[in-house]
């Protein structure tokens, strides 16, 4: 392996999606870019897997959709939910575009196609088993970070720009002071898998009632699970030992009555810590949040990948230039921020409004009023309504279109 230089004009902190794809396309624009992945691979279980619509379409005008179609994957083309006994079938079929519908693939799968792409790229290097830790500085100028690498070695990386894509829980973000605002969220969410048969229903549905709620995803041969507990009741509730959730799970979703016995123990339950918040400024001199250190985003809609690619496209589209120059000023940055914060809010707004009545009525068994809320019943009844989630979900507002010189 060659020797690992100590400068770049991009240093990027996180091989996620927002950092791999902002790594291809400021290397299809000739910038000298490093991505920084903490681990040896992809391989992680449990994160999210949902390619949506608009995604779709980038990889396409990227030159990777065949690529994409020959990754196994399951199509999910509607959403089938019912909210304190109320259905609601949100429907893509409507939605702009050749592909009317959300992928799920294994995410390590998706990260491994748009390296494989970058790596084809001259300036682009990933450096696995490497974690940025700190920041460096030149006055109040951040100039790269300080990292280890796969021996543990503590070095030092400068750059024009640093990217901070290393999630909600930034290292990179808290080096600089950025705190970002919580919003809070009523609820935490339990995965884990069942087993699927080919006659099981497909798709993905959800049954949220009173006091309770799951969400099964159809992954083919399994289901994912998403059972959605009280914020912060994640030790109690273990305490009360897997039979009782096989029973809660059973009462919600029956026809799972005859394979909940796979279920174990908690072993096979992961704890998601449902986090929703984002920074009044997503930038300081030299530096960049984007995607999950910038807002983190609740699960409810399965959103938060499409949401931070959007943000590397955006970014790649209005840095790459200046990159290209060698330097990059806070009124640039800024530019992204102010691209890509009204998508940012505006899909949040919706989350915490979800929350505060669909979600909150799921996970209080102390509800006075057990009746649907009025959106919900709006949305029921009206089939507009029900595209315009279609649209949020697989499309989102303001989606990006990959810049013309990474176009293939």
């Amino acid at each position: 392996m060659p020797p690992v230089p100590d400068e770049c004009t991009c240093v990027i902190a996180g091989g996620g999606p927002a950092g791999m794809m902002l790594g291809l396309l400021l290397a299809r624009a000739g910038v000298d870019v490093t991505v920084m992945e903490k681990h040896a691979d992809f391989l992680r279980d449990f994160r999210g897997d949902t390619v949506h619509a608009s995604t779709l379409r980038l990889l396409d005008e990227l030159g990777l959709g065949q690529q994409f179609a020959e990754i196994p994957h399951r199509v999910i083309d509607s959403a089938r939910m019912q909210v304190q006994g109320v259905p609601i079938d949100i429907d893509f079929s409507r939605v702009p575009g050749v592909h009317k519908h959300v992928a799920l693939v294994p995410q390590w799968d998706f990260l491994e196609l748009l390296a494989a792409a970058a790596e084809a790229e001259p300036s682009f290097r990933l450096l696995r088993s490497t974690e940025a830790v700190g920041v460096l500085r030149d006055a109040d100028r951040v100039v790269g970070v300080t990292y280890r690498g796969p021996d543990g070695q503590a070095r030092k990386m400068r750059a024009a720009l640093t990217v901070a894509c290393d999630g909600r829980s930034s290292t990179l973000r808290a080096a600089t002071g950025l705190v970002p605002r919580a919003f809070g969220a009523p609820m935490d969410v339990w995965w884990f898998r069942l087993p699927r048969r080919p006659d099981d229903p497909r798709g993905l549905a959800g049954v949220l009632d009173t006091g309770r709620a799951a969400i099964t995803i159809d992954r083919g041969d399994y289901y994912q699970i998403a059972y959605i507990i009280p914020k912060g009741s994640d030790a109690e509730l273990r305490a009360q030992g897997i039979d009782a959730l096989r029973r809660n799970l059973v009462s919600l979703v029956p026809w799972l009555a005859d394979r909940v016995s796979a279920l174990t123990s908690f072993d096979d339950v992961k704890l998601l810590d449902v986090q929703l918040n984002r920074l009044r400024r997503w930038y300081c001199d030299g530096l960049l949040c984007i995607g999950d250190a910038a807002h983190a985003m609740s699960p409810v809609g399965g959103v938060g990948i499409n949401l931070a690619v959007a943000d590397a496209v955006a970014a790649a589209r209005i840095l790459a230039k200046p990159l290209r120059a060698g330097r990059v000023s806070k009124r640039q940055l800024a530019r992204v921020q102010v691209r890509r914060w009204i998508p940012a809010a505006i899909l949040q707004g919706l989350q915490r409004m979800i929350h505060a009545n669909a979600i909150a009525a799921a996970v209080g068994s102390d509800v006075a009023d057990h009746k649907p809320p009025r959106g919900v019943q709006r949305v029921s009844r009206i089939r507009l309504l029900r595209q315009l989630a279609g649209y949020l979900v697989a499309i989102g507002p303001l989606p990006e279109h990959a810049p013309k010189y990474a176009q293939r």
